[in-house]
């Protein structure tokens, strides 16, 4: 029955169910179960849910899958039960389909996997592809006519479950529905022109949209996206956009609403139609009966075969970007100095600090992001007011903790145009650590996405690959820590973070050269420069801090050395003194020094550069 699909939608749209988790929810199952685990537990209620859709006039039926991958289901547990629910999710369906007599199809659903991949996450595009290809190889055991890839944000994860179906079984038909926001992008900024193109580039037999919003948007975004394709098309949306009512989202397109665009859907060249959340066996009966007794007719339409051309723009050399970036690019040793945004609203003291810092020689500022995840001043505001009015340059610190992608990009573009060409990509601290503990993180992407984001701008394209104008010109960094107790990962990590396109790391900072030398070796297949992290001990207080809570590698020797010194003077001017040698230690191996400034002692940081005497600022390679 399967191949009867694409036949029938060339003869007339096809009509399919509407809502599973929305009617769950209104039977009393509470959005804390796992609804996929049902097809196990329940089987009649699902059953039932499929025979309401079926007898409302649906002819396509979704299985109960959406979340039926390994890793969602991994959250309940049941992540070696994926066969199990999957293949009872389909029989269930073709139970329905079988007892209703007129020949409907099944349609397997698959959904995101629920975690970030590559290149904005951890996860890897193969295990992805591994995901999918479990979940679809028993879908098809189970029988389903064709496979439904739905609610999909970002094109390189729906473009690993197409090759996934097309894996597990290249006969059973691929539909790949994104979901988009009121503007019709695709979460990832890919405008309709740009996933219609590519989806169909990809092999999908029918490609649209689902979810999110109402009929009106996803209307405005599928008459964009049937003029780059011939492949059919698919509409899918909710019942409106959901209100909040006394704590539940309830959906407010009528049934007859929801019929009055399924026929203006038809009219636009969509051939396959139904509902996502809030659509119900009602909006289904008035979609059907709306389609039934009404003679609509596709108006034609124009492909135009030619894809969205790539961004033209052209990346400035390392040297042009910044003077930081010239002075990674000319192998020059690099002097900066970290100044912590004030808790308040007067920043007297930073600017001072970074006017005396400018006038020792010291080549730019390193302004950290709500260091410890505790609440500061804006670091991109103080970026701008030392730039403005120090005219020294500086490293923002950019955290992915509080901002999710379209908020980063944003962000970047904003700093960009404003003049802060520096740029150092880091996950954050999780706010449990800070002294707000309740308060949310976000963590969209970790530092490995948030630098390809930044080196997309950079070609001027945003994420989903839409150009933005001209370069946003950053020179990258990232972070990097040689002593953490698991440096197969770290080294692991810093891969992905160069491959991204880092152009020189920062490290935590450095107390056990000897770490920092495995270190070295171990990135020498994908060396970037690395500017060494030094520390002025402050107290023996402080050194015993980093070593057993912020987990930073400090010798035995180190905090004997500290814990010598009888007077507070002493132990400043010690620790002083060991962040002299480390520096002199790895001057010949590093392309410069992040010296930080514990408790705003700018003077201290300067005591600790006089080590390099007049050698500061040649070449690293003397």
């Amino acid at each position: 029955m399967s191949s009867d699909l694409l036949k029938r939608l060339e003869a007339a749209p096809v009509l399919c169910d509407g809502a599973m988790g929305t009617l769950l929810y209104s039977k009393g199952i509470f959005i804390n179960r796992c609804y996929d685990e049902l097809n196990l537990s329940q089987p009649d209620l699902i059953r039932g849910i499929h025979s309401e859709y079926l007898a409302a006039g649906a002819q396509v039926i979704e299985t109960n899958t959406f979340g039926a991958n390994s890793f969602r289901l991994a959250r309940h547990g049941l992540a070696d039960r994926v066969r199990d629910i999957n293949i009872a999710g389909a029989r269930l369906a073709r139970e329905a389909v079988h007892k209703k007599g007129d020949d409907p199809f099944v349609a397997g659903s698959i959904g995101p996997i629920g975690v970030r991949i590559e290149p904005l996450g951890k996860t890897s595009l193969d295990e992805a592809c591994a995901s999918f290809r479990e979940q679809a190889i028993a879908l098809a055991e189970g029988g389903v006519d064709l496979f439904m890839l739905e609610t999909f944000g970002y094109l390189e994860e729906i473009h690993q479950a197409i090759i996934a179906c097309r894996a597990a079984d290249p006969k059973i038909p691929v539909v790949a529905l994104v979901t988009i926001d009121e503007d019709g992008n695709c979460l990832d900024g890919s405008s309709p022109e740009t996933f219609g193109s590519k989806l169909d580039e990809w092999g999908a037999d029918v490609i649209g949209c689902n979810c999110s919003v109402g009929p009106v948007a996803m209307l405005e975004a599928l008459e964009k996206l049937r003029q780059v394709t011939e492949k059919p098309v698919a509409a899918q949306p909710n019942a409106g956009m959901p209100r909040s009512i006394e704590g539940r989202n309830i959906y407010l397109c009528s049934p007859e609403y929801m019929a009055s665009y399924a026929k203006k859907f038809v009219k636009a060249g969509v051939q396959l139609i139904g509902g996502c959340c809030g659509t119900t066996p009602d909006h289904v009966r008035s979609m059907h009966s709306a389609l039934r007794n009404t003679d609509v007719k596709s108006t034609s339409f124009h492909v135009h075969t030619a894809h969205q051309a790539e961004s033209q723009v052209v990346v400035p050399a390392l040297e042009t970007r910044s003077k930081v970036g010239a002075k990674i690019a000319n192998g020059e040793f690099l002097s900066l100095v970290e100044i912590v945004p004030p808790k308040g609203i007067n920043p007297a003291k930073e600017i001072a600090g970074a006017e005396f810092l400018k006038s020792v020689g010291v080549d730019a500022i390193n302004i950290p992001d709500s260091p410890r995840a505790s609440a500061r001043m804006s670091n991109v505001m103080l970026c701008i007011l030392i730039q403005q009015q120090v005219g020294i340059e500086t490293v923002l610190h950019y955290t992915c903790r509080d901002r999710n992608v379209l908020g980063i990009q944003s962000d970047l573009l904003g700093v960009s145009a404003i003049g802060l060409k520096n740029v150092l990509c880091i996950t954050g601290d999780p706010p449990k650590m800070g002294n707000y503990p309740d308060a949310t993180a976000v963590f969209d992407v970790d530092s490995i996405g948030l630098v390809n984001i930044a080196h997309n701008l950079n070609r001027g394209l945003d994420i989903g690959g839409n150009p933005v104008g001209s370069s946003t010109g950053f020179t990258i960094s990232v972070g990097a820590n040689p002593g953490v107790d698991d440096l197969d990962e770290e080294i692991r990590r810093f891969e992905y973070k160069v491959e991204a396109g880092a152009e020189f790391a920062i490290t935590q900072p450095v107390f056990d050269l000897a770490l920092l030398e495995n270190f070295l070796r171990r990135i020498e297949h994908c060396r970037i420069p690395v500017v060494a992290g030094i520390w002025p001990l402050t107290s023996v207080r402080n050194a015993e801090f980093m070593k057993n809570e912020l987990r930073v590698s400090v010798p035995d020797s180190i905090i004997e050395r500290m814990s010598r010194a009888n007077t507070a003077d002493a132990a400043r001017a010690e620790g002083v003194a060991i962040a002299r040698e480390m520096l002199v230690a790895v001057r010949g191996s590093c392309q410069g020094a992040q010296i930080s400034a514990p408790m705003g002692r700018y003077s201290s940081a300067v005591d600790v550069l006089e080590a390099l005497g007049g050698s500061r600022g040649t070449s690293a390679s003397q």
